[in-house]
């Protein structure tokens, strides 16, 4: 009597099909899993900012809010200085349009003056998701009144850098 060792065919076939089913079922609850933790990133990455804005603004006063999101950053060594602040890392502070972005969103922030005043009196802070869809669904802006907007993205959008452009945006809930 020969005894058969190893597996059929078709019970190969069999495992590689439930694994394709199970497959299936959790890859797009994988990619929206992923594109949530993108956009809670960019919230975090926005909050970080405002901060970061807030601090440049009482270190420097006579720039006021930064003019550009790279005047908050700096290379390593960093030395802090109104055009490298040093108050972001870098990851963020380079993460602009034709950048390669962080966690799958690219950000600007704009120094505002208003007023007829000499110094940046505002800032806007705003992100999009690089490819819409596949790292994030929404983007998101602040400005120096510190609530957070959000509206749905589309294919092709780049952060707002003005103020009449955030506070179109709904208030994040």
């Amino acid at each position: 009597m020969h005894l058969q060792k190893g597996f059929s065919l078709i019970e190969l076939m069999i495992v590689i099909a439930i694994i394709l089913v199970i497959a299936a079922i959790a890859i797009p609850n994988l990619l929206q899993s992923r594109m949530s933790a993108n956009e809670a990133s960019a919230v975090a990455s926005i909050q970080a900012i405002k901060t970061a804005e807030i601090t440049y603004y009482n270190t420097y006063p006579t720039v006021g809010y930064a003019v550009k999101l790279g005047d908050m950053g700096g290379a390593s060594p960093c030395v802090p200085s109104s055009a490298s602040g040093c108050l972001l890392d870098s990851l963020l502070s380079t993460a602009t349009p034709g950048s390669l972005g962080k966690s799958g969103y690219v950000f600007l922030a704009t120094g505002v003056t208003t007023g007829g005043a000499t110094t940046n009196t505002a800032f806007v802070a705003g992100t999009s998701p690089i490819y819409f869809g596949q790292t994030g669904r929404r983007d998101f802006c602040s400005t120096d009144d510190g609530v957070l907007r959000q509206q749905q993205a589309s294919s092709g959008d780049t952060p707002v850098n003005t103020t009449a452009a955030c506070v179109a945006f709904a208030v994040a809930q």
